[in-house]
C-alpha cells in the first residue's frame, strides 16, 4: 500500500550505500561524514515508512476479522490504531518535506521584544515558555546560550539551541515578528495592550560545513554575566562576546561556567549567523546581504495571538487559526508548523 512517494529517497540512500563502498570513500572526511549523516536521515525515513506500512496491512486485515465476525474490543482497538498511524504518517509525511540544506540540523533562536518596555518583554518571555514546551513536548533538549533579564518583568533578549533531528526544518517558519494582544497585567486601568517581539530562527553549523573566518575579523570582549547562575557566574569575566568587524555581526553566551566553552558556543552561533548571510543572494554591500530588516510593529507580522477581546491564533501566511490560545501558548504549535511546511511545498 503507498502512503506518497518515497521511492526517490529509497533511490538515493541505495546510491550513497554505493558510495561507501568505493575505495576513496573516506579519502576526504568532510565529504565521507556529510554522506554518512545523510545515510542515516534517509535509512530513518525509510524504515519509518516500512513500519507504518506493515502496521497498515494489520489494520487491514483487524477491519476484515471485524467484517466476518463482529468483537467489540478489537473495534476499539481497530479505531486507536487507526487514530495513532493517522498520526505517525503526517508526521512522516512532514518529514520528507524537510529536504531544506540545513533541515536536519539543529536550530538556534533568538527572542527580542518590541517598543512597549515591560509589556513587550513580558511578552517576549511567553514566546520563550512557548517553544520551550513545544521542544519539551517533542523530545528536543533546550539549551540556553544567552539570557538578559527584564526590568520589571519579562526578558530583554534570550538565545537558545533547540537540539534534536530536523528542529531547523521544524521551527525555520517560526522566524519573525509575533503580535500579541491582551489586556494588559501591568496596567492599573486594565486598557487593552498590543505588544512585539521578533523571533529569529537559523540552522546550528556542524563540523562538515565549511566556512572560513579570518581570525583578524574577530573582536573577542568577556564580561560578567549577567542574571541568574550562582556566585560564580556572576564573580568571574566567563561571558564571551564575539564581534564580526566587517559585518558588525555579534554572538555572545554567558550560559557556561568556562570562558572557554562560552567562546566555544559564542564562536558557533557566530557562524550560523555568518552562514545566513552568505546563503542570501550575493550583493554588492552588507547592508543588501542582510536582507530586509522589518521593524518589530505592526503590519510586519507573522502571526497574532488575541487574548482579548475574543481568544484566536492566527498565522497570517496561512491563514490557518486556532481558538485555545492557551492550548498554544502550552507549547501546541504542531499545526502552525504543519500548515507553514505544506504551504511552503504547495508554493515551490
Amino acid at each position: 500500500m503507498i502512503l506518497f512517494d518515497i521511492s526517490n529517497k529509497k533511490i538515493k540512500l541505495e546510491e550513497l550505500e554505493n558510495k561507501t563502498l568505493e575505495n576513496d570513500f573516506w579519502n576526504n572526511s568532510t565529504e565521507s561524514s556529510k554522506i554518512l549523516s545523510k545515510i542515516k536521515s534517509l535509512k530513518l525515513q525509510v524504515n519509518n515508512y516500512d513500519n507504518i506500512s506493515k502496521e497498515i496491512n494489520n489494520i487491514i486485515e483487524m477491519n476484515k476479522m471485524i467484517l466476518e465476525d463482529y468483537d467489540e474490543d478489537l473495534a476499539k482497538e481497530l479505531l486507536i490504531a487507526t487514530q495513532n498511524i493517522s498520526i505517525r504518517i503526517e508526521k512522516l509525511e512532514l518529514e520528507t518535506f524537510l529536504s531544506g540544506k540545513y533541515d536536519q540540523n539543529n536550530a538556534i533562536l533568538t527572542i527580542h521584544p518590541g517598543a512597549g518596555g515591560t509589556e513587550s518583554q513580558d511578552w517576549a518571555e511567553m514566546l520563550y515558555r512557548m517553544y520551550t514546551r513545544w521542544a519539551n513536548k517533542n523530545n528536543y533538549q533546550i539549551n540556553q546560550v544567552d539570557y538578559l533579564e527584564g526590568d520589571e518583568a519579562g526578558l530583554k533578549s534570550v538565545t537558545f539551541e533547540v537540539i534534536g533531528e530536523n528542529a531547523y526544518g521544524y521551527l525555520k517558519g517560526e522566524m519573525g515578528v509575533h503580535r500579541l494582544v491582551r489586556i494588559s497585567p501591568f496596567d492599573s486601568n486594565s486598557r487593552r495592550h498590543t505588544s512585539f517581539a521578533s523571533v529569529e530562527v537559523l540552522p546550528e553549523i556542524t563540523d562538515d560545513i565549511e566556512l572560513d573566518i579570518n581570525p583578524d575579523d574577530l573582536r573577542i570582549d568577556t564580561y560578567r554575566a549577567s542574571g541568574a547562575g550562582g556566585q560564580h557566574i556572576n564573580k568571574t569575566s566567563s561571558a564571551v562576546r564575539i564581534t564580526h568587524i566587517p559585518t558588525n555581526i555579534v554572538a555572545q553566551c554567558q550560559s557556561e561556567r568556562s570562558q572557554i566553552q562560552n567562546k566555544e558556543t559564542a564562536m558557533k552561533m557566530l557562524k550560523s549567523k555568518l552562514l545566513d548571510l552568505k546563503e542570501k543572494e550575493q550583493k554588492d554591500t552588507i547592508d543588501d546581504l542582510k536582507g530586509i530588516q522589518r521593524e518589530i510593529a505592526w503590519g510586519s507580522q507573522i502571526r497574532s495571538y488575541v487574548f482579548c477581546p475574543y481568544t484566536l491564533v492566527k498565522d497570517h501566511r496561512t491563514n490557518y487559526e486556532v481558538g485555545n490560545v492557551q492550548s498554544v501558548m502550552d507549547g501546541n504549535i504542531d499545526d502552525f508548523i504543519d500548515s507553514y511546511l505544506k504551504s511552503n511545498i504547495k508554493n515551490k
